[in-house]
Formats: structure tokens, C-alpha cells, sequence
């Protein structure tokens, strides 16, 4: 069968990349068409677009792009067109692929989406367009469920893909041998998140003169770019080798995205940080109704994790927390026993082998 696939950025890549392993052990006639990133095209997928021509990030600047935006929802309803596949699996990245969904289900396509939009934390209205153009949603938080069945709307639960991706994972950081315990700087995987985040982190990690401070470096940003941040401040980047660096460290500084979660299953204490542009943070404050910004809080429906937000994100605030996950034991022994609750919540392994098997029954194909 033909699958058409979309992700529009790095994490979506990974998901993806694990669900076409299993589709293609489950198919193994499968074809695979799509936009996303070099693990989807390791597993054998054409790729169309990279998600770095995808990855815009607020609201001003998904308003400065809009037209590039626009011409790219045009392409791919083309490409779809041309190749005809059998499904259509669109992987979060809302706004781009709920325009998408409504064009293939228009044509006859079966729509899967795995990895709900977060719709729960705004624009609830969308749950109506989903179950408009959406054949089956596969959900990988456990409070996505009620959610949607509060809407009338079936969802298959299936776990979340991290505890497969890091379950999985072997591989050497790289790093040299140093008697100092590593802190993990993750600023984000945008120029323009990283431009915000890094400086305020190495500003914090200055007072901690102890530890080895360590920056994941994304793959898509040149290490020309992280060294224009950094200047001549002693730190060390670590291209493209995160859950690496994880595996090796003490603590964390985590800009908010899939990266908290990421870390909280490595068991590494961390500390949550987020600071926007000054409009696109006035109006997400105005929209979003959820109580935390990180998943590990969202999951555990309290403050496991400590949130640094807009305003409360300075330097001095970051290195009191970061001193908290360094030196205070009970505080760093509770985090940790939070950690292993939230895995348990999670839902276990398996979530690419149950989202396969679920596409190839909706397919009739199993």
C-alpha cells in the first residue's frame, strides 16, 4: 500500500520514523511518501520537503510566513493528488495538517492522524473539524481519551512513542572523560528559540563553576549558529546526540516542548523554561486554558517539574532552581519518584507496533 506521511518538525520525524518501521514489517509492500526529516528517509520514505522549510514558530511569525505557508498546503495537495496513495498519516503539526485532512478525505483518501493536535489546551473548536475529516485519531497522552469522548468522538489510546524511542536507544555520547557532573542545555531546536533561551541558560550556568555544562545541539542549526550565542564561554556542543547527553546527565535546563518529557524519562531532574516573543506571549496567554506548559506537569496534573515562563524566566530565577536540582537531595529523590508514576500514566510500550496494526485493521488489510 502507499502511505503519504506528513511531520513538520523534528519530533514528529522521530514518531514517524518508528511508525513506518512497523508498518513496513507489518506491509511489506509498503511505499512511503513524505514531509519530514532524514529518520522518515532512512526508513525508506521519499522525502518531498524537510521539516526545516516547515518550522515556523509563534504567531507573528506564522503571520510573516504566511504566504510561503499558504504555497506549501497548495504543493502538497498537488503531490497528494499525483501519487494517490492508499492513507494519508498526518503526525501533529495542526495547522498545515488539518487543511491537508480535509483535501484527502475530499478525494476519498483514509485519513489517520497520530499524535492529537493540542486541542485540549486551545482552540477546542478544531475537536468539530476533526471529526469532520479525520477517519481514526490515535491519541498518546492518557488524557486525550476523555477528552475526545467527551466530544462523542473515538480515539485509540496507544501509549506515548518516547517510551519505545528511549526504551531502545544505545549509543555513546562522545564526550571526553571529565571528573564533572554534567548539566544538559536543551534551548530548542529553532534559531529563534535557541536565540532566546541559550543566552539566559549560560548567564545561570556562569554561577556554577563546578559542573561541565553541555549543549544539545539540534541537527538542523550549524554549530556556527550556537557558537555566535555562545561566544568564548566554556561550553560544549553536542550535535545531533541529545538523548545521548541525557543518558550522561546530572540535570537539566530544558526549553518547553517534547524535549521535558524526553528528559523526565531519562530520570533527569530539570528545570522548564519558555520565553516568546513579547505579541505571540500575549495572545497564547489569552488562548491557552491549560495550567502548565510542560507534559510532564500536564500528565501528572500538578507541578512535578518547576515552569519558568516569560517574565519569571531570569537569570537569577534559573539559577535558584538550577541549584535545587543539583543540591538539594530530598528535592531531586521526589522528582525522581514522580518520574517513575508518570511512566506507569504513559501507558507502557509498543505505541508505533499498536498504531501500525490499528492503520493496517482500518485498512482492512489485518
Amino acid at each position: 500500500m502507499k502511505y503519504y506521511v506528513i511531520a513538520g518538525e523534528a519530533s514528529g520525524d522521530l514518531h514517524g520514523s518508528n511508525l513506518l518501521k512497523q508498518l513496513s514489517r507489518l506491509d511489506p509492500q509498503a511505499q512511503f511518501r513524505c514531509w519530514g526529516g532524514d529518520m522518515m528517509n532512512a526508513q525508506g520514505a521519499e522525502l518531498v520537503k524537510h521539516y526545516r522549510e516547515l518550522a515556523f514558530m509563534g504567531f507573528a511569525e506564522v503571520l510573516m510566513n504566511l504566504r510561503t505557508i499558504l504555497r506549501n498546503i497548495d504543493f502538497c495537495r498537488e503531490d497528494i493528488r499525483r501519487w494517490k496513495p492508499d492513507a494519508v498519516i498526518l503526525i501533529d503539526y495542526p495547522g498545515f495538517n488539518l487543511r491537508i485532512a480535509g483535501f484527502a478525505k475530499s478525494l476519498g483518501i483514509k485519513v489517520f492522524y497520530y499524535i492529537s493536535p493540542q486541542v485540549w489546551a486551545w482552540k477546542e473548536s478544531r475537536v468539530q473539524k476533526i471529526k469532520q475529516v479525520v477517519d481514526h485519531l490515535f491519541v498518546i497522552l492518557p488524557f486525550e481519551k476523555p477528552f475526545y469522548d467527551k466530544h462523542q468522538y473515538h480515539v485509540d489510546f496507544v501509549g506515548h512513542p518516547l517510551l519505545d524511542a528511549i526504551g531502545e536507544f544505545d549509543a555513546e555520547t562522545g564526550l571526553s572523560r571529565d571528573e564533572r557532573k554534567i548539566i544538559a542545555l536543551l534551548p530548542g531546536s529553532r534559531r529563534q528559540e535557541i536565540g532566546t533561551m541559550l543566552p539566559i541558560m549560560l548567564d545561570a550556568a556562569e554561577k556554577f563553576p563546578g559542573y561541565r555544562f553541555v549543549i544539545a545541539g539540534a541537527p538542523s542549526v550549524p554549530a556556527s549558529y550556537y557558537q555566535s550565542v555562545t561566544g568564548d564561554r566554556p561550553v560544549e556542543i553536542i550535535a545531533g546526540k541529545t538523548y545521548a547527553l541525557l543518558r550522561n546527565a546530572y540535570a537539566a535546563l530544558v526549553t518547553s516542548g517534547t524535549a521535558t518529557l524526553e528528559t523526565a524519562l531519562f530520570g533527569v531532574p530539570e528545570v522548564v523554561c519558555y520565553k516568546g516573543g513579547a505579541i505571540s506571549y500575549q495572545i497564547a496567554k489569552r488562548l491557552v486554558k491549560v495550567k502548565y506548559i510542560s507534559l510532564v506537569n500536564l500528565v501528572m496534573d500538578k507541578e512535578v517539574v518547576k515552569e519558568l515562563i516569560q517574565y519569571e524566566l531570569t537569570t537569577e530565577n534559573l539559577a535558584n532552581e538550577l541549584r535545587k536540582i543539583t543540591e538539594d537531595e530530598n528535592y531531586r529523590n521526589q522528582l525522581l519518584s514522580d518520574y517513575d508514576v508518570l511512566k506507569q500514566k504513559l501507558g507502557g510500550s509498543g505505541a508505533s507496533e499498536k498504531t501500525a496494526g490499528l492503520i493496517l485493521q482500518y485498512l482492512g488489510k489485518k
